[in-house]
């Protein structure tokens, strides 16, 4: 069960994975020791899953974004697998979420350019057999947030 304190802490560590365990400490008004003690029963209870480092994607090369909209022609089992892996297997699909309603996925694919989508699309309909493919190029992102609302669970 979370608290307050663990709340905060969470909230700290997702704006900034090395701040140091002092600074999150002073923030929360726990010692140091106690602050590391909360930080590693939160990662050994499930709510720390990963800690990772966010890259700077124009400096990557990798300024551009597409959402593709997939409609499927099966929804066997096989054939899910063959799309797990066939997605899984192209890095710069970064996102793939499963949806309600009249689409049955959504890619979210980085690339160093628009132009770059035609060889990442050949890659995968080159995989897999999909019925229909609509793509749409983000002109801006609007929000990005940088992690989770920490006021459930």
């Amino acid at each position: 069960m979370l608290d307050d304190r663990d709340r905060k802490i969470l909230g700290l560590l997702q704006a900034d994975g090395e701040m140091p365990v002092g600074e999150i400490a002073d923030s929360v008004a726990l010692s140091a020791s106690a602050c590391s003690r909360r930080i590693a029963r939160l990662k050994e209870e499930g709510y720390i899953a990963r800690s990772t480092v966010e890259l700077d994607r124009r400096k990557m090369g990798l300024p551009t974004t597409v959402f593709v909209i997939v409609r499927t022609g099966s929804h066997a089992a096989g054939w899910l697998e063959q799309f797990h892996a066939a997605v899984g297997a192209i890095p710069e699909i970064v996102e793939v979420h499963r949806l309600t309603g009249n689409f049955d996925y959504i890619l979210k694919i980085v690339l160093p350019d628009v132009e770059h989508y035609d060889v990442v699309y050949k890659q995968l309909v080159g995989r897999i057999e999909l019925f229909d493919m609509s793509a749409y190029i983000s002109m801006e992102t609007v929000k990005q947030a940088k992690g989770l609302p920490t006021n459930y669970g």
